[in-house]
């Protein structure tokens, strides 16, 4: 895994296929899927096997339940892997090296909405698997998020949304 976003030419380089994490998100999605294989297709197959006790299984509910379950965790298990196996990490080194510089994924931007003249708003932005509205990380394909990036401070930007255009002013990049 290569830590380093960006080409000779400085433009960022993102294969379509790659999942872009920082170190803790990749933790994560490894927590989840060692919980997905160790605990939870144990308890869905246990769910399994008691439903196929009860006899009929054209007319047996719980048996339909535990099949999507099983079917729903060997999907996430499937696409965990996928991401873990094309885990891109967003170098923190290189982060600090650009502090002050230019909004890029793992940066955390302050912002002031012109448009709706609000207090000064702070945002991370980082890879979509990271995304966490509540936590104010913001996905580097949001809308918003896709907006910041290649900003620096004193730079405005203009977001479409559903309730009209949106301007934003870049107050700090860290």
């Amino acid at each position: 895994m290569a830590d380093d976003l960006q080409n000779d030419d400085n433009t960022t380089d993102i294969d379509e296929d790659q999942t872009l994490v920082t170190k803790e998100g990749l933790r994560k999605l490894k927590e989840e899927l060692d919980y997905l294989k160790k605990v939870r297709r144990q308890e869905v197959a246990q769910r399994l096997k008691e439903a196929i006790s009860y006899g009929d299984l054209s007319e047996n509910s719980e048996y339909e339940e535990a099949k999507n379950e099983q079917a729903f965790v060997e999907g996430r298990i499937l696409e965990l892997e996928r991401k873990i196996k094309n885990a891109k990490i967003i170098s923190e080194k290189k982060i600090d090296m650009k502090i002050g510089k230019e909004v890029e994924i793992g940066s955390t931007v302050t912002v002031r909405n012109k448009t709706e003249r609000g207090d000064p708003e702070v945002y991370t932005i980082v890879g979509s698997t990271e995304a966490d509205p509540i936590e104010r990380k913001i996905s580097n394909e949001s809308p918003i998020g896709k907006s910041f990036l290649g900003k620096k401070k004193g730079d405005t930007t203009t977001i479409e949304t559903p309730a009209g255009s949106m301007r934003y002013e870049i107050l700090k990049v860290a």
